[in-house]
Protein backbone atom coordinates (compact mmCIF):
# COMPACT_ATOMS: atom_id res chain seq x y z
CA UNK A 1 0.00 0.00 0.00
CA UNK A 2 1.42 3.32 -0.85
CA UNK A 3 2.04 6.58 1.50
CA UNK A 4 -1.28 8.44 -0.01
CA UNK A 5 -3.02 5.12 0.19
CA UNK A 6 -2.47 5.13 3.61
CA UNK A 7 -2.90 8.81 4.46
CA UNK A 8 -6.30 8.61 2.80
CA UNK A 9 -7.36 5.62 4.76
CA UNK A 10 -6.62 7.81 7.68
CA UNK A 11 -7.93 10.74 6.42
CA UNK A 12 -11.15 8.89 5.86
CA UNK A 13 -11.11 6.98 9.13
CA UNK A 14 -11.12 10.79 10.59
CA UNK A 15 -9.72 11.88 14.14
CA UNK A 16 -6.36 12.95 14.52
CA UNK A 17 -3.68 11.96 11.68
CA UNK A 18 -0.63 11.38 12.71
CA UNK A 19 1.89 12.83 10.20
CA UNK A 20 4.87 14.74 10.24
CA UNK A 21 4.25 18.09 10.95
CA UNK A 22 6.58 19.38 7.44
CA UNK A 23 3.64 17.50 5.02
CA UNK A 24 1.10 19.82 5.15
CA UNK A 25 0.65 20.88 2.20
CA UNK A 26 1.07 16.72 1.06
CA UNK A 27 -1.39 16.09 3.91
CA UNK A 28 -4.18 18.89 2.68
CA UNK A 29 -4.07 18.20 -0.74
CA UNK A 30 -4.85 14.18 0.12
CA UNK A 31 -7.63 15.48 2.51
CA UNK A 32 -9.45 17.65 -1.06
CA UNK A 33 -8.93 14.70 -3.08
CA UNK A 34 -10.62 12.17 -0.60
CA UNK A 35 -13.43 14.25 -0.50
CA UNK A 36 -12.92 16.30 2.39
CA UNK A 37 -12.66 20.24 2.55
CA UNK A 38 -9.20 21.29 3.68
CA UNK A 39 -8.43 24.48 6.14
CA UNK A 40 -4.86 25.22 7.66
CA UNK A 41 -5.72 27.02 11.05
CA UNK A 42 -2.46 29.14 11.89
CA UNK A 43 -1.96 29.38 15.37
CA UNK A 44 1.65 30.44 15.30
CA UNK A 45 0.81 33.89 17.29
CA UNK A 46 -1.55 32.83 19.40
CA UNK A 47 -0.80 33.64 23.11
CA UNK A 48 -3.68 32.81 24.24
CA UNK A 49 -7.41 30.36 24.02
CA UNK A 50 -9.41 33.64 22.70
CA UNK A 51 -6.30 34.06 20.20
CA UNK A 52 -6.80 30.16 19.04
CA UNK A 53 -10.54 30.65 18.43
CA UNK A 54 -9.93 33.70 16.65
CA UNK A 55 -7.54 31.86 14.03
CA UNK A 56 -9.95 29.15 13.88
CA UNK A 57 -12.74 31.38 13.31
CA UNK A 58 -10.24 32.74 10.50
CA UNK A 59 -9.69 30.31 8.75
CA UNK A 60 -12.81 28.75 8.35
CA UNK A 61 -14.68 31.87 7.93
CA UNK A 62 -16.88 31.38 10.96
CA UNK A 63 -20.29 33.44 11.31
CA UNK A 64 -19.56 36.78 12.88
CA UNK A 65 -22.14 35.45 15.82
CA UNK A 66 -19.68 33.42 16.77
CA UNK A 67 -19.18 32.81 20.53
CA UNK A 68 -15.65 32.77 21.25
CA UNK A 69 -15.71 29.82 23.99
CA UNK A 70 -15.46 26.18 23.63
CA UNK A 71 -18.95 25.64 23.08
CA UNK A 72 -18.98 27.55 20.48
CA UNK A 73 -16.53 26.13 18.76
CA UNK A 74 -17.81 22.68 19.24
CA UNK A 75 -21.12 23.95 17.65
CA UNK A 76 -19.53 26.12 14.92
CA UNK A 77 -17.32 23.21 13.81
CA UNK A 78 -20.34 20.89 13.74
CA UNK A 79 -22.00 23.28 11.41
CA UNK A 80 -18.95 23.30 9.22
CA UNK A 81 -18.59 19.96 9.20
CA UNK A 82 -22.63 19.33 8.14
CA UNK A 83 -22.16 22.08 5.63
CA UNK A 84 -19.42 20.07 3.89
CA UNK A 85 -20.47 17.07 1.51
CA UNK A 86 -18.06 14.49 2.85
CA UNK A 87 -16.48 16.21 5.49
CA UNK A 88 -13.88 18.43 7.18
CA UNK A 89 -9.78 18.36 7.77
CA UNK A 90 -8.03 20.52 9.75
CA UNK A 91 -4.72 21.24 10.32
CA UNK A 92 -3.63 23.28 13.17
CA UNK A 93 -0.42 25.11 12.37
CA UNK A 94 1.83 26.04 15.34
CA UNK A 95 -0.31 25.44 18.61
CA UNK A 96 2.09 26.54 21.35
CA UNK A 97 0.83 23.86 23.85
CA UNK A 98 3.54 24.55 25.72
CA UNK A 99 2.85 28.07 26.46
CA UNK A 100 1.62 28.05 30.30
CA UNK A 101 -1.47 30.18 29.27
CA UNK A 102 -2.01 27.48 26.68
CA UNK A 103 -0.90 24.22 28.18
CA UNK A 104 -4.43 23.59 29.23
CA UNK A 105 -6.63 25.05 26.73
CA UNK A 106 -4.59 23.24 23.93
CA UNK A 107 -5.70 20.05 25.97
CA UNK A 108 -9.35 21.39 25.68
CA UNK A 109 -9.08 22.15 22.13
CA UNK A 110 -8.15 18.51 21.45
CA UNK A 111 -11.12 17.28 23.58
CA UNK A 112 -13.56 19.31 21.43
CA UNK A 113 -11.71 18.10 17.65
CA UNK A 114 -12.69 14.24 19.28
CA UNK A 115 -15.81 15.14 19.93
CA UNK A 116 -16.58 16.45 16.76
CA UNK A 117 -15.08 13.33 15.05
CA UNK A 118 -18.06 11.28 16.77
CA UNK A 119 -20.67 14.04 15.98
CA UNK A 120 -19.26 13.68 12.14
CA UNK A 121 -19.07 10.28 11.97
CA UNK A 122 -22.73 9.62 13.29
CA UNK A 123 -23.82 12.21 10.66
CA UNK A 124 -22.35 10.53 7.83
CA UNK A 125 -19.60 12.14 7.77
CA UNK A 126 -16.08 12.60 8.29
CA UNK A 127 -14.30 15.17 10.90
CA UNK A 128 -9.93 14.68 10.36
CA UNK A 129 -7.66 17.22 12.10
CA UNK A 130 -3.85 17.40 12.76
CA UNK A 131 -1.78 19.25 15.69
CA UNK A 132 2.07 20.64 14.82
CA UNK A 133 2.72 21.13 18.92
CA UNK A 134 5.19 24.38 18.57
CA UNK A 135 5.96 24.40 22.30
CA UNK A 136 7.08 27.60 23.96
CA UNK A 137 6.60 31.14 22.40
CA UNK A 138 10.19 32.66 22.58
CA UNK A 139 10.38 35.07 25.75
CA UNK A 140 9.83 38.66 24.21
CA UNK A 141 13.14 41.02 22.74
CA UNK A 142 13.92 43.45 25.13
CA UNK A 143 13.17 47.06 23.50
CA UNK A 144 11.74 45.07 20.52
CA UNK A 145 7.91 45.25 20.11
CA UNK A 146 6.14 41.92 19.22
CA UNK A 147 4.68 41.24 16.56
CA UNK A 148 0.56 41.94 16.19
CA UNK A 149 -1.61 39.18 15.92
CA UNK A 150 -2.84 40.66 12.25
CA UNK A 151 0.73 40.50 11.22
CA UNK A 152 0.18 43.49 9.80
CA UNK A 153 3.66 45.50 10.96
CA UNK A 154 2.79 48.67 12.95
CA UNK A 155 3.74 52.20 11.61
Amino acid sequence: MSQVQSLQEKLQKGGLVDVSSTERDEVTAAATEAGLTAFVVDCDRARSRSAVLRAVVKAVDFPEFFGGNLDALYDCLCDTVLDQKAGLFLWFHNLHSGDPALEADSAAIESVCKDVVEFAANNSRVFAYHIVHAGRHPDPEPGVAPTPYSGASEE
